[in-house]
């Protein structure tokens, strides 16, 4: 698999990558940047730290801003807060994605990473749901092929967790380990899936994207990645097999800056899978 760098973007925390299938459109943020990104472009720049989207079915876009959900109509940059989340001062919204039914799941945490105080949530239409708390970096959310398991990550726990996932009423349930992270691979963080039931994680401080079989937790593949805080993924493209790859500058040495200095930047490399689809809201 040959990787390609589309943009040096040097983004200091390049996360929250989505695939809007309509539009063939890939959108990520920048989220200490405070930026939203349509593909190379720097699409919109905030006033607070964005963490996450989701295409709405609707048209536009749905923001993790701040500690709020937010809607926004790119045409004309107009923002809508949809709900306002009831967290700590210190918190933010990081990783979210919508589930097959159009619920936005989206993790909190203390931007500092000093206490385990984040929770998930789901939102419904207007509806807020909290599905766990005392998380501490909110991480990495996806599907099973058959969307009855939810794969969730806490990035200090070297772990993605299982859930049963009820796809008709959003709860979860029957949480247990499904894959343990080696430290030596370095930090997991952004995640997706694809039709064969296997996860694609990227891997915060460890250059490179893993591949694991999410039934057994085997290893089955690394694509190295010249950017040292490999920060999430997603499938997209016309055949849904390219795999997107953001990274981040954030809290890298001098020395560490100049052995990946394409960090920060936007990848892509096409795969011999078919990955799972960027669920749209449903407001």
């Amino acid at each position: 698999m040959r990787l390609e760098l589309l943009s040096d973007a040097r983004a200091q925390l390049g996360e929250g990558p989505a695939w809007h299938a309509r539009e063939q459109t890939l959108y990520w943020v920048d989220i200490l940047g405070k930026h939203l990104y349509a593909g190379t472009d720097m699409l919109l720049e905030l006033d607070d730290f964005l963490g996450c989207l989701a295409p709405c079915k609707t048209g536009g876009l749905m923001l993790g801003l701040g500690t709020s959900l937010v809607e926004l109509d790119p045409a004309t940059r107009e923002l809508a807060t949809k709900v306002a989340l009831r967290e700590p001062a210190d918190n933010r919204i990081n990783d979210g994605k919508c589930d097959p039914a159009g619920r936005f799941l989206v993790g909190t945490m203390d931007r500092y990473e000093r206490q385990a105080n984040g929770s998930l949530y789901s939102l419904e239409g207007q509806t807020v749901k909290k599905l766990l708390s005392g998380t501490r970096i909110s991480n990495g959310m996806t599907w099973s092929s058959d969307h009855k398991t939810l794969y969730y990550i806490d990035t200090p726990t070297h772990a993605v967790q299982a859930f049963d996932y009820d796809l008709a009423s959003g709860e979860i349930g029957n949480g247990r380990m499904a894959i343990r992270i080696p430290e030596a691979l370095g930090w997991p963080d952004g995640m997706t899936s694809d039709t064969n039931g296997n996860l694609w994680i990227a891997m915060w401080g460890g250059a490179q994207v893993t591949q694991w079989d999410a039934a057994t937790g085997q290893l089955l593949e690394r694509i190295l990645v010249p950017a040292l805080h490999t920060s999430s993924c997603i499938f997209g493209g016309a055949d849904m097999n390219e795999l997107y790859i953001t990274s981040a500058r954030s809290g890298m040495s001098p020395r560490e800056l100049a052995e990946y200095p394409l960090s920060g930047g936007l990848f892509k490399v096409s795969t011999r899978v078919t990955g799972m689809p960027t669920y749209e809201f449903a407001s």
